[in-house]
């Protein structure tokens, strides 16, 4: 797999967004379409439905050179041998943690994501040793109804002082994609701009192209 620092595009497998369509079929369309990492992200399912459709992403993120990102539940990235587990504020900090070696298991060589939505908890991410850090959300997004978009500025204040590897994050689509790279963005994340298209595959790679 490619170093994080070289990848651009992180897709999601979002069960609000499958539209009847299976998990691993949805994995696929993304890794052809040039994805370097997929989360699968299951806010409403069981542990047990999200270790399943882990273990069935998993051989199809490896085979392509992929990383894969479990949401939430880092016992289940644990268990399917997935690269990263991806925390949002409230799971890690507000639960009491303070640097992600408190949760990592030594013998794991599992990464840590955080989202950030400010400065301040970006400093913060930073401190506790965070692999790499969300940047959002942009712009308001379905995805995220009650969160307050954190605007470009953020994405112009994490392009001049975050070193490790960052991806914006919120209502990224291809119409306002140049303003996002613009404000010195390098690595996004989009999900409703792709899941939502059909082909996939294509909107995926249209993505892909506009990082180049």
């Amino acid at each position: 797999m490619k170093p994080l620092a070289d990848c651009r595009l992180y897709a999601f497998v979002d069960t609000a967004y499958l539209h009847g369509r299976a998990p691993e079929l949805l994995a696929k369309q993304l890794c052809e379409g040039g994805a370097d990492v997929i989360q699968l992200r299951a806010k409403n399912a069981s542990l047990d439905e999200v270790r399943r459709m882990a273990e069935t992403i998993v051989p199809i993120t490896r085979a392509a050179g992929v990383y894969l990102v479990i949401n939430d539940h880092l016992s289940v990235a644990r268990e399917v041998g997935a690269e990263f587990c991806h925390l949002g504020q409230e799971d890690f900090f507000e639960a009491g943690y303070e640097h992600v070696d408190e949760i990592r298991n030594p013998k794991s060589e599992i990464r840590i994501g955080l989202s950030t939505h400010a400065p301040a908890q970006a400093r913060r991410a930073l401190a506790a040793g965070a692999d790499y850090i969300a940047i959002g959300p942009v712009y308001a997004t379905g995805t995220k109804p009650t969160a307050s978009p954190v605007t470009l500025d953020y994405v112009r204040w994490a392009a001049a002082e975050v070193s490790i590897p960052w991806f914006a994050i919120g209502g990224i689509q291809l119409d306002n994609l140049d303003d996002v790279l613009a404000a010195g963005a390098t690595r996004i994340c989009v999900v409703s701009a792709i899941l939502n298209a059909d082909p996939v595959t294509t909107a995926c790679a249209e993505f892909r192209r506009r990082l180049r």
